[in-house]
């Protein structure tokens, strides 16, 4: 990987407002649940319900582009040394283990800002929504990355 070469103008920054993830959809299956279990020590449930980390999991995995081209949508890359911000995971309903789930989202902020000691960076801010089969929203996951920006 490369480091961007050049730091996106705030405009080209803020038009990435609304754009929308290709998304994609997301199974929760039956074996990741029990690995998931065992490696959290949650107990191994017999109801067919997933543990609630699994919004994040179908969020991330059913975003539609990789973490790297999401970087480079941004103007960056992991070289540039992006780090993970906030993250808020709402569940609304239970996942269900063998269910297959849709996703979809779109980037909702992106904000350049200047620390005294940190310098310029970006924060790019997006929302994802785990849809049912029966299309009711089961999770929305809300995520940022900090792009540090370097002198060009």
């Amino acid at each position: 990987m490369t480091a961007a070469k050049t730091t996106p103008a705030v405009d080209e920054l803020e038009a990435l407002v609304g754009w929308r993830f290709p998304g994609g959809t997301y199974t929760v299956e039956p074996w990741r649940v029990w690995l998931t279990n065992d490696v959290i020590g949650a107990p191994q449930r017999t109801d067919g319900i997933a543990h609630p980390m699994f919004c994040y999991y179908a969020a991330m995995a059913g975003l539609g582009i990789s973490i790297d081209e999401m970087f480079t949508l941004c103007g960056a890359s992991a070289d540039d040394g992006p780090m993970f911000g906030e993250c808020d995971v709402q569940q609304l309903r239970p996942l269900e283990v063998g269910a297959a789930y849709t996703v979809r989202g779109e980037i909702t902020s992106a904000v350049r800002k200047e620390g005294a000691r940190t310098g310029v960076f970006d924060i790019v801010a997006f929302q994802l929504e785990v849809v049912a089969p029966d299309d009711q929203v089961s999770s929305v996951v809300s995520n940022s990355f900090i792009f540090p920006r370097r002198p060009s």
